[in-house]
């Protein structure tokens, strides 16, 4: 049944009526796909990350996911709702947690197929909770949809004017706007906004989207993140963490709860050159070894610094 709504795919705002069984729209894709699952200890989740995208952000890091199937690269593919629902919940119960998340991509594409998933993963499991991740460009039908079946929802703000977000995104930001506000108004699904902060390009209008939260909400979680040179802005150069503070504190005079993180690495502070430099970064990281030698290191089966992303190597970040 869920595949019906796709032969005239209006789940977002683009609204393009487009047959995906036989064409595409803006997201370039036809039937659900998946990239790859994953149990994600750390977030104490079991996360589908879906392919494809009704945006074209500049800075995607994850553009090989959201511009599928352009960037040829190949993942798992398509994955019955039935068979989803049972991995999904049995690695669940295995590790003893209880939290379903989907992210992209973009999932509001594939909301009838997510929603099926749901219904048959919440009949094996009545306890599920469900995380949602998206840029808010779905249709208020669908906003109303993905509220309806989801726990917890982060919305990304890319910019706050639009000729800001429609260069950034290659779309207008009002239904971003207007779906941020709307779930701002069902505070209790709110897992966070956010919003990448990229010098030069949005980084004027951080203060200007802290406001509109405040205007209905204080007390939001805003997360600011570090952008990280990629994809179209590969070369562009990402925030020193004084400029994030800046913006942080700025935002804080609106919100009561307002995160950062991710400044760029040619901020962090370290010292030397060669051997010493690269030993520096190790450390940061969080590699307890004085030599690098892996194979004598008796954390080399455990190691403390393969999971941390780059960005969360400061040691007295401010991002939660």
């Amino acid at each position: 049944m869920w595949r019906k709504e796709l032969e005239d795919c209006c789940l977002c705002e683009w609204k393009c009526g487009i047959n995906r069984s036989e064409a595409v729209g803006v997201c370039n894709v036809k039937m659900p796909e998946i990239a790859y699952t994953c149990l994600a200890q750390t977030l104490k989740s079991y996360s589908i990350t879906l392919l494809g995208c009704n945006f074209r952000c500049l800075y995607c890091n994850a553009y090989r996911l959201s511009q599928y199937p352009d960037t040829n690269w190949y993942y798992r593919g398509y994955v019955a709702p039935k068979e989803l629902s049972k991995e999904a919940v049995a690695k669940l119960r295995a590790a003893g947690l209880e939290k379903l998340g989907f992210t992209g991509g973009e999932p509001t594409i594939h909301l009838p197929y997510i929603e099926a998933v749901v219904k048959e993963a919440r009949e094996l499991m009545p306890e599920l909770k469900v995380g949602f991740t998206t840029n808010g460009f779905a249709t208020k039908e669908s906003m109303n949809r993905i509220v309806s079946i989801c726990s917890y929802i982060a919305l990304e703000i890319n910019a706050f004017n639009d000729d800001t977000h429609l260069a950034l995104s290659g779309a207008p930001v009002e239904p971003v706007l207007r779906n941020a506000e709307y779930l701002i108004k069902n505070k209790a699904k709110v897992r966070a906004l956010k919003t990448v902060v990229i010098p030069k390009i949005n980084d004027t209008e951080i203060e200007e989207i802290a406001e509109f939260i405040a205007s209905f909400d204080a007390s939001i979680p805003y997360h600011l993140i570090g952008f990280r040179p990629s994809f179209m802005l590969y070369y562009h150069p990402g925030p020193s963490r004084a400029e994030l503070e800046e913006l942080g504190r700025r935002c804080e005079r609106h919100l009561e709860n307002v995160t950062w993180g991710g400044e760029s690495p040619n901020q962090l502070e370290l010292d030397g050159s060669g051997a010493t430099l690269a030993m520096n970064y190790a450390e940061l990281a969080g590699c307890v070894s004085k030599d690098r030698n892996c194979g004598s290191c008796n954390m080399n089966k455990s190691c403390p610094a393969i999971l941390k992303e780059p960005w969360l190597n400061k040691p007295k970040r401010d991002l939660k």
